[in-house]
């Protein structure tokens, strides 16, 4: 008797372990809608797989960084489930090498009631990807990933877990160039160009810096408000600083020279211009050179 109250007080003692279940996901996007850089938004069009072992249950999920608007289910059984879904979703944006920026759309799964302990993703890669007849206006897709991510929530003190597809995408880098810097470039010829006249055409140089530099305010006030207000450089904001930075060089060197030529220092002010006549259409490319170097 006394032996089978101590089985009895052991096996209630124990406390039962279960093992999580390993969901299987595949996904698959058959189309994206437009990325809007203001505030990450995008629409994604795709089938999703979810599938485990005999007897185990796939769960419920939800999106973590947007909302479903349609879910056709189109497998509904035990242990599969697999849907077409239209999404409305939006990812973080990063816009500090604009116009060059390359940016992530995500895609997050995450289960609404079983924790890691209860349940598991796992990333089919292999079964998973991208419809390659995608045109995505403005970018170039540079290819995908699949990972399972644990995120905690601290004050549940639980921990679910992630599926996370994400989406790699850039600007194309010549249409970029062309519609960014091209015009710039040519606004500095003008400037480099009146390094060529003479001292005494000295009125005539600085006219040629002052419109360059009225050019160049105002085509970097378009170049902003192609994108959101942010609180830090742009790549295309170093660009513009440098180019305001040879714009005063240009007018500090036109104006030395005007004191110059009222002073009657005429061999100085021929120096000064021999060193700069030709010595500025190196300098200045090699500064736009470093720039595009090193930021």
């Amino acid at each position: 008797m006394k032996k089978l109250l101590l089985l009895m007080l052991l096996l209630f003692s124990i406390t039962p372990v279960y093992a999580a279940n390993d969901i299987n996901v595949e996904l698959y996007v058959l189309n994206l809608g437009k990325f809007d850089v203001a505030t990450g938004a995008f629409t994604a069009d795709f089938y999703l797989d979810m599938y485990c072992e005999d007897g185990c249950d796939t769960g419920d999920f939800e999106f973590m960084n947007g909302r479903a608007t349609s879910i056709d289910k189109i497998t509904n059984e035990p242990n599969q489930k697999f849907y077409r879904i239209q999404a409305s979703l939006n990812s973080p944006v990063d816009l500090r090498k604009f116009p060059f920026d390359k940016q992530k759309m995500q895609i997050i799964i995450e289960d609404k009631k079983y924790t890691t302990d209860e349940m598991q993703y796992v990333a089919k890669k292999e079964t998973s990807g991208i419809e390659e007849s995608i045109a995505f206006t403005g970018w170039d897709i540079d290819g995908w990933d699949a990972e399972v991510k644990d995120h905690y929530y601290k004050v549940y003190d639980s921990t679910y877990s992630q599926f996370v597809f994400d989406i790699n995408i850039s600007r194309i880098a010549l249409n970029a160039f062309i519609k960014t810097f091209l015009p710039v470039f040519f606004i500095l010829l003008v400037v480099l160009f009146s390094f060529l006249l003479d001292p005494d055409k000295i009125t005539n140089r600085l006219a040629m810096a002052g419109s360059s530099l009225v050019a160049a305010v105002m085509f970097h006030i378009s170049i902003s408000n192609q994108i959101p207000p942010v609180g830090y450089l742009t790549f295309a904001d170093k660009f513009m600083v440098l180019t305001y930075f040879i714009l005063l060089i240009s007018f500090i060197l036109n104006i030395t020279l005007m004191e110059l030529q009222e002073k009657k220092k005429t061999e100085l002010v021929e120096k000064i211009h021999r060193m700069t006549e030709y010595s500025m259409f190196i300098i200045v490319p090699l500064l736009y050179l470093l720039l595009f170097i090193l930021f």
